[in-house]
């Protein structure tokens, strides 16, 4: 099969969606299917030649208003000419809007079906748009609805992102597939390593925290859960992972509470050393509610370590509560969160189970095992829509009216969208 993705964030950008779209192309690749990647130009470290061999650069304007996103500008011919060139069976767009639009003309054109995975609550990340307010949270809903119904299917990382969106009126085929993990080389991470480096002490009880570093994360609570545990245990340590604008606040907090030599922050981490990064934890610990699936959950659980968090979406579906780690109420008390941590800082043996039951959760989020649940639900969307690809191809005025068609629709969905917002 021949797979082309779009998507507005990719390496060597380090971010749960950018993530998730390399570790699915290189499973196809693995399986014998063609993979082109459609994204972005962003800064940072060069892929390797195998992995740039797939992708092909559009032109953008970077992290957005401090977003992941990069908002791209007009496509170049290049693409067009290596998109005629590669002639997909498929196209997944990660993104409703920028690429996601470009997704959507681009398969009404080569007469293809067009999947989304909606992997963000796009409400939970207005703030990083001027004018933030309810209104334009609810924009943020109807435009991601209203593309789901665009295409002809939609892959919810999570059953949680499944039913919440199909309540809020997607009505395109819905398949629930995690973005899956590499459960091998978590599992074989160099703790020690990692520890020296930063110079944790190896007996030192380490709290660890993987992600950007942002104010939807629900950080302000975590650092203050955290910092009451630690303060009252002076060989515990809360290891970081992870950039972004909440850096300084988790810093206040730990400085507030006389705790800010317990405090690690060690930045962005990837490949191998991620793996030795959640091998030099004890525990993980997490709090953020916008989250779609619980990627850096599973990782973690992969390394054998326990986690406390709170109960949303994308949580409840990797946290065995009392078998993999606490799973505690959305409300509770930042010194409630912070006396599981510590209850599992004395009770070794509570914790050794935990980490064995936690390693058996993480082989269901399986890199592999989620790859072929994406690569069903491709055949049986291609399936359900070959009769009708077959008319168009036969009639070349059905094709200019369906590239017509999805643009109309593209704009009238944008405009109800707006429209339901405001009246709303």
């Amino acid at each position: 099969m021949k797979i082309c993705m779009m998507t507005n964030t990719y390496l060597p950008h380090v971010g749960g969606v950018a993530r998730s779209v390399s570790t699915f192309a290189e499973e196809y690749r693995q399986r014998k299917h063609q993979v082109l990647v459609i994204a972005p130009e962003f800064e940072g470290k060069p892929l390797t030649k195998r992995a740039a061999a797939i992708v092909e650069r559009v032109a953008a304007i970077q992290n957005f208003n401090g977003s992941d996103f990069s908002v791209r500008l007009p496509l170049a011919a290049t693409l067009s000419d290596r998109l005629d060139a590669f002639q997909s069976d498929i196209i997944h767009t990660h993104h409703p809007f920028l690429l996601g639009d470009t997704a959507l003309r681009v398969a009404a054109t080569k007469n293809v079906p067009v999947i989304f995975t909606h992997h963000t609550r796009y409400e939970d990340y207005t703030h990083y748009v001027p004018f933030d307010s309810p209104a334009l949270k609810q924009v943020a809903i109807n435009l991601s609805t209203e593309f789901a119904n665009l295409c002809d299917g939609v892959i919810a990382p999570s059953e949680s992102i499944a039913k919440l969106i199909k309540k809020r009126g997607v009505t395109s085929p819905i398949r629930v597939v995690p973005t899956g993990i590499d459960v091998e080389t978590f599992a074989s991470g160099d703790g020690a390593r990692f520890r020296k480096k930063f110079k944790i002490p190896a007996k030192a009880f380490v709290v660890g925290h993987l992600g950007r570093l942002a104010p939807e994360k629900n950080l302000g609570y975590l650092a203050e859960a955290v910092a009451l545990f630690v303060k009252k245990t002076p060989t515990a340590r809360f290891l970081v992972v992870g950039g972004g604008p909440s850096e300084d606040a988790i810093k206040a907090t730990f400085a507030k509470h006389g705790a800010a030599s317990q405090l690690i922050l060690a930045g962005k981490h990837s490949g191998r050393s991620l793996a030795d990064a959640y091998n030099a934890m004890d525990v993980f610990a997490f709090a953020s509610f916008s989250e779609t699936q619980g990627m850096v959950l599973a990782e973690a659980m992969a390394a054998g370590r326990p986690v406390v968090a709170l109960n949303a979406s994308g949580v409840r579906e990797v946290m065995r509560h009392g078998k993999n780690g606490f799973m505690l109420p959305a409300r509770t008390p930042a010194k409630t969160f912070a006396a599981h941590l510590a209850r599992l800082q004395a009770e070794p043996k509570l914790r050794r189970a935990f980490s064995k039951e936690a390693r058996r959760t993480a082989e269901d989020f399986s890199k592999e095992h989620c790859a072929e649940l994406a690569l069903a639900f491709y055949e049986d969307i291609r399936k359900a829509t070959r009769r009708e690809r077959l008319i168009t191809q036969q009639n070349p005025w059905g094709s200019f009216l369906e590239r017509l068609s999805t643009e109309w629709n593209l704009i009238a969905k944008k405009v109800q969208a707006l429209t339901s917002a405001v009246v709303a």
